[in-house]
């Protein structure tokens, strides 16, 4: 076989290998953001502050 034909075979098969990594790439990070916003809506509210409960001392959620 010509080296020209390796060559070219050799391309195509590294311009199929970026697309499968870039595809899978694109794909785990989609995966990662999802995650990331459903931390984000599930963690409390930072501004939330603790008040002490008289009745018992345990410390509660002030409720606004």
């Amino acid at each position: 076989m010509p080296p020209v034909f390796v060559l070219a075979i050799g391309a195509i098969g590294a311009a199929a290998l970026v697309k499968l990594l870039a595809k899978e790439s694109r794909r785990v990070n989609e995966e990662l953001d999802a995650t990331r916003r459903d931390l984000d809506a599930r963690a409390p509210d930072p501004h939330r502050t603790l008040r002490r409960d008289p009745a018992t001392g345990e410390y509660r959620p002030l409720d606004h």
